[in-house]
């Protein structure tokens, strides 16, 4: 529910679901770490860790990428989307999809989709009181199967506008995994009228270069790009302004602070509607 606390808990503190390993990190549970949230293990903290050795900025660039979630999301929904597919979106913290767009519209739906157990785990625990919210496992880089698993369609309509959110996950997907063909046939497979949320580490200080070979070698993805290479991926899809900057540059709800410090740097992003 709107507000609610995004904490999971168990009768024993120290359980751990049997599908989870504990021994290898994984990206959702970084960010968490990052975020300063509790569902993270040691593995995780010494990532989370060493990012900050060499991008030493207190984790301020992951709230930046969370704060402009929070106002793209409304966007959206003002603008009359009521169902979103966050895709890649990690462990529930705060400022979560369907808390921003249920503020807007309660009758929002929303599903979130990741390939790690824990984000099933613990998201299906926190939202079984939320009939307007479900969490699926799936892989998103077969967009085929995401927007035609039963599950999702039984959930939202695809046949109508919807707002796809790819939030900072595809820095994620190496090369070899062809991310820009992956995008672009979900943009293919969206209805006219439905909007792509995409954010990105970028290659703009030398501080992420630092954080770019810390989560390659740990976590064996996390790869920054070129702003052209970011804005390729909403190819098609008409942008909304500002177009394609800095996260802190996208619609602030206050007066941006120059010159931009390696956090505000440290993403780019942007909004785009399919004509």
């Amino acid at each position: 529910m709107p507000g609610q606390d995004m904490r999971w808990t168990h009768a024993d503190p120290g359980y751990v679901p049997p599908e989870i390993d504990t021994s290898k990190p994984s990206v959702a549970r970084v960010y968490d770490a990052v975020l300063g949230g509790k569902d993270n293990f040691a593995v995780d903290r010494e990532v989370a860790a060493q990012a900050q050795e060499v991008f030493p900025d207190g984790g301020k660039a992951a709230h930046i990428n969370r704060a402009l979630l929070g106002r793209a999301v409304r966007y959206m929904a003002r603008e009359g989307i009521s169902q979103f597919l966050d895709l890649g979106s990690g462990l529930p913290t705060v400022r979560n999809t369907h808390e921003i767009a249920q503020a807007v519209n309660p009758a929002a739906r929303v599903v979130y989709v990741d390939n790690d157990p824990i984000v099933l785990t613990h998201g299906r625990a926190l939202l079984a009181d939320n009939s307007s919210t479900i969490v699926v496992t799936a892989d998103l880089l077969d967009p085929d199967a995401v927007m035609t698993a039963p599950e999702i369609g039984r959930f939202l309509d695809l046949s109508r506008p919807a707002g796809v959110i790819l939030n900072a996950v595809i820095h994620h997907v190496l090369d070899a995994e062809k991310p820009h063909d992956a995008v672009a046939r979900y943009k293919e497979l969206l209805a006219p009228g439905s909007y792509l949320l995409l954010t990105h580490f970028s290659n703009f200080s030398a501080q992420a270069s630092g954080l770019e070979e810390v989560l390659l070698r740990m976590l064996g993805r996390g790869q920054l790009r070129s702003k052209d290479e970011i804005t390729r991926f909403f190819d098609g899809f008409d942008l909304v302004q500002p177009g394609i900057v800095h996260l802190p540059e996208w619609q602030p709800d206050e007066p941006v602070r120059y010159p931009l410090d390696i956090s505000g740097l440290l993403y780019l992003g942007g909004l785009a509607r399919k004509p």
